[in-house]
């Protein structure tokens, strides 16, 4: 496990200083349409997942409505859902903030 993280970390440092050391001659037009892509991207993302969230917990609600007994699983599973349809706006963040921070394509 520690090995791994470590590997991992390692990827991470070296994508990230390769992006400063090839920085050097980059057009300001291709940073703001990154900021732009980067923004746009999240736009998309958020509104995903607040989609998708909202109705999780709509069928979660009418579910508990319908058989008050199962409230408890329903809560567990609408729970366990909520939190993979975060991960997705997560994901999507940490892909962003590569691009705007330690984009390896510039």
């Amino acid at each position: 496990m520690r090995k791994t993280f470590l590997v991992l970390l390692n990827t991470v440092l070296l994508v990230g200083l390769a992006s400063v050391a090839f920085a050097a001659e980059v057009a300001p037009e291709v940073i703001s349409n990154i900021a732009l892509a980067t923004a746009i991207g999240m736009g998309i993302a958020a509104f995903g997942t607040g989609i998708g969230q909202g109705l999780g917990l709509k069928g979660a609600c009418e579910g508990t409505a319908r058989n008050p007994e199962a409230s408890g699983k329903i809560t567990v599973t609408m729970l366990i859902g909520l939190a993979m349809i975060e991960s997705l706006a997560i994901y999507a963040l940490v892909i962003n903030l590569i691009l705007l921070f330690a984009n390896p394509f510039i």
